[in-house]
């Protein structure tokens, strides 16, 4: 698990939040392994969120503005998670800086601080990137 780990005074960024985030993944990864489509993992993780009680909303529509300006183009974070974490998954060989920028801009509509990029396509174990909304000092 590659993790960039951003440190708040207190410690992590949501740390309990993210241990249970990171335990759903793991069960998930451990039930399916990797090599399905990205809307299987999907939806096992909302399967196992619900089963572990953890607060979500799935394909989170995100209002994208341009000086105030609400635009027509949006976008669909795959999980806002405890109403302060955005989850966004991959069934793919390796992330690449694409999905990173992606889940960047994520951050910065939502206005978020914190968001998972998780990999469910690498072996033999799921890749967890932690990234932070840069305009955060966390």
């Amino acid at each position: 698990m590659e993790c960039n780990d951003f440190a708040a005074k207190e410690g992590l960024l949501y740390k309990n939040e993210c241990y249970a985030i990171q335990g759903a993944i793991f069960e998930v990864y451990r039930e399916m392994g990797c090599g399905f489509l990205e809307a299987v993992y999907q939806e096992c993780l909302e399967k196992e969120f619900g089963a572990q009680n953890i607060p979500f909303e799935a394909q989170k529509e995100l209002v994208v503005s341009y000086k105030g300006e609400p635009l027509s183009q949006t976008y669909k974070a795959d999980f806002i998670c405890y109403g302060q974490i955005v989850i966004e998954i991959k069934a793919l060989k390796e992330i690449a800086k694409e999905h990173k920028a992606q889940l960047l801009n994520y951050l910065k509509i939502t206005g978020l601080k914190l968001g998972l990029l998780v990999n469910f396509g690498s072996y033999p174990k799921v890749e967890i990137v932690r990234m932070a909304n840069s305009r955060y000092h966390v």
